[in-house]
């Protein structure tokens, strides 16, 4: 069965090759008819199978990588991953890399390059149907992870000519009860997608989230009936949540379910909140397509992108068939695919433990990791790891490399112990030939990056604190105001402030008490969807811009140093964010050039729910990108990314990592309760019950605690950083 999981992911165009080679089909031709239309689009040349079927010799394309200025945080990973674990000529190769995969899986190195992938296998396959003078049905979802495959959808239909008249489509799933169409899941496809090509409005077929519950049984059948009545699903096209559900199919639904009404658990609601505005405003309950009703269709695609969907990608792929992870269920079926990027492939065996499946190319990173993992396996410090422990796991191929279990224990131990330095800005008049930091020049200009203003001290405010307590001469720059993550009950609080101040030193005019009833009829009257006032925004905006103002005053950061940016691409007033422009690039770029750093520190952390790290990252190093050669000077600024918020970096990657003591633990933690917007009503919370500054203080404590287990120092707590080099 193997064999034909891998023929198939050769004629879907999943598997990536530039030379021509021999398939050899040892299962039943009917394992591969996927692959015979593949031939025959192509024109492959025929040879003799070991059974008497067919063979081929297949040439298809490589879809080159194009990364543009604007999506330079894409290739952060890349450097860390040899392409042969995700992108080789060799099928017997791949074969043996991904024999740990339990459903074919395909890794491109962007999210960009994958969504192209998956709609260009969706076009072939509508006018495959159309030259057989057939209808193609298409199921499929809504989502952020469907947005490039849309938009390369239309720019086929318009550039390409790529017809749609044939298509008869399919919503996976609504939400319910809805108060208005407008917060329809449909609306997403419809806006982005049905809206710009020429499908016909009588062949898509949706569920009605504002129906009566008397119509929703009768509703629910006859979309089943419909599916049947067209021959089935010929490709259905999924994604997989936080907690690994297609669909609305959440943990503990059955293989077998067809379309029904489900209650909503508080991740999805959660997921859906930037949709809704809040949790509460949340549906409860949402119509959705059994397993079982998925599991029917003819093929199946599953894409992943990022690094926040790794683990569950990894339980769908790797993990047994189990309820616990839906996902999983996509291995019952014969023809299902996985598309993924690098990120989200980041759990997977053959790129997080390639030594399991093949030889390594050991460079000092992956070493690392192999031994970090060794001693985790083992449950033993560095230093007394043996050749044996080496032989048991599968890591032979490094005491060859090194000689001895001995050799390579010391080799990292000591590269681990250089990343640890209470110096982050470099110890002055100190040997500085292992430490992470120069030395000289001291002082140095500090430029620190926070996408929002509350980023710099939940991810590295005792390193910050502790920059300012060395001398150097540090700067803050704020990239967003951080408006839409502030609730009406804070702008109520400070507008009764500000109306008691007033009362209290009264001015003589009216202006005050007329803005406070103007604000509170506004807020009284406002519905899920409204935007908010530009004042109301401002007014949002202030409260963040006060709270970073005091937390910065805390740390004894002079106010002069503190710069909020404001980039354009966040002031929609929405969720929903801009595009990065030049613009925000540039806003960026005269940053730097005033304050001129010789270190720096951005936000490294990629997996916030709402993209927007990401987006602030990628200004940085687009900003960066432009300057590099008409500014020499920034060849020899460090570049430092942190992380905290979302996810911590882990042990292999660290560069360098600023211990602190609990008195310093207890400091950023009062630092970070100077943001009280951000507490308990904080819109933004993620699937994370923790409030921001337990996240930190645990993440910080496991990572101390995972140096002391390795057998270095043991820290009250610890933050880590990884370089970026230019």
């Amino acid at each position: 069965m193997h064999n034909a999981q891998l023929f198939r992911k050769v004629a879907n165009g999943f598997l990536p090759v530039s030379q021509p080679f021999l398939l050899v089909d040892t299962q039943p031709i009917t394992h591969c008819s996927a692959l015979f239309w593949h031939i025959a689009k192509q024109k492959a040349f025929p040879f003799v199978c070991s059974h008497g079927g067919i063979g081929v010799t297949l040439r298809t394309k490589f879809l080159p990588a194009s990364i543009m200025k604007n999506n330079l945080s894409s290739q952060i990973s890349l450097s860390r991953v040899s392409p042969k674990l995700y992108r080789t000529d060799d099928v017997l190769e791949m074969s043996r890399i991904s024999r740990m995969e339990k459903i074919p899986t395909t890794i491109y190195e962007t999210a960009k390059e994958g969504s192209v992938a998956v709609a260009r296998l969706i076009a072939e396959r509508i006018r495959q149907r159309q030259t057989e003078g057939e209808k193609f049905v298409f199921s499929l979802v809504c989502g952020r992870s469907m947005t490039d495959i849309f938009a390369e959808l239309v720019r086929l239909h318009d550039e390409e000519k790529l017809s749609f008249r044939n298509v008869v489509l399919f919503n996976l799933f609504e939400y319910y009860p809805l108060q208005s169409p407008t917060q329809a899941c449909y609306g997403q496809i419809k806006e982005q997608l049905i809206d710009h090509v020429d499908i016909r409005k009588e062949n898509i077929y949706t569920f009605d989230g504002t129906m009566d519950q008397r119509d929703l049984i009768p509703m629910m059948s006859r979309c089943e009936r419909k599916i049947q009545e067209y021959g089935g699903v010929d490709l259905q096209l999924l994604g997989i949540g936080r907690s690994g559900n297609i669909g609305f199919n959440e943990p503990g639904s059955s293989m077998s379910s067809n379309t029904r009404l489900v209650v909503l658990d508080n991740i999805s609601r959660d997921e859906a909140k930037n949709m809704f505005g809040t949790i509460e405003q949340v549906p409860a309950s949402a119509i959705t397509m059994g397993i079982g009703t998925i599991l029917r269709a003819k093929e199946i695609v599953l894409v992943a992108w990022g690094e926040h969907k790794a683990d569950r990608l990894l339980a769908a792929v790797e993990g047994q068939p189990d309820t616990a992870c839906p996902a999983s269920a996509l291995q019952l079926h014969s023809n299902a695919h996985i598309v993924c990027d690098l990120s989200a492939a980041t759990q997977l065996t053959r790129i997080h433990h390639p030594w399991l499946v093949t030889s390594c190319d050991w460079d000092n990173q992956l070493t690392r990791r192999a031994i970090v993992w060794l001693c985790q396996q083992t449950g033993k410090p560095i230093l007394k790891l043996t050749n044996r422990d080496y032989n048991d796991y599968g890591l032979s191929e490094l005491i060859t490399l090194h000689g001895s279990a001995y050799n390579c224990n010391i080799r990292i131990f000591n590269d681990l112990q250089h990343t640890i330095t209470g110096w982050p800005g470099g110890k002055p008049n100190a040997d500085d030939t292992d430490r992470p930091e120069r030395a000289t020049p001291y002082p140095k200009d500090v430029l620190i990056f926070s996408p929002h203003p509350d980023d710099d001290v939940i991810s590295m405010g005792g390193t910050f604190a502790r920059l300012i307590k060395q001398g150097h001469n540090v700067h803050i720059a704020y990239e967003t105001s951080g408006c839409i993550a502030v609730c009406d009950d804070e702008v109520i609080r400070f507008m009764d402030f500000i109306r008691g101040f007033d009362r209290l030193h009264p001015t003589g005019g009216d202006l005050i008490e007329s803005k406070y009833q103007e604000y509170m009829h506004f807020l009284s009257q406002e519905k899920t969807g409204d935007r908010d006032t530009r004042e109301i925004l401002d007014l949002k905006a202030l409260i963040r811009r006060g709270e970073a103002t005091a937390a910065c005053r805390h740390m004894g950061l002079p106010t002069d140093h503190i710069h909020f940016l404001n980039l354009p691409f966040y002031e929609t007033g929405t969720i929903k964010k801009g595009n990065l422009s030049q613009r925000d690039v540039d806003i960026v770029k005269q940053i730097i050039l005033d304050v001129h750093p010789n270190e720096m520190f951005v936000a490294g952390d990629l997996a916030d729910p709402h993209g927007t790290h990401k987006v602030c990252l990628d200004a940085v190093l687009a900003a960066l990108d432009e300057l590099k050669n008409t500014e020499p000077w920034l060849r020899d600024c460090r570049i430092w990314m942190y992380r905290g918020a979302w996810m911590e970096w882990e042990v292999d990657l660290i560069e360098m990592a600023v211990p602190m003591s609990p008195e310093e633990l207890r400091f950023k933690r009062n630092t970070i309760l100077k943001h009280q917007s951000q507490m308990e009503s904080a819109p933004f919370m993620g699937n994370d019950e923790r409030l921001f500054w337990q996240r930190a203080e645990d993440r910080n404590h496991a990572t101390a605690e995972l140096y002391a287990r390795l057998g270095l120092a043991n820290y009250e707590a610890i933050e880590a950083f990884v370089q970026y080099k230019l």
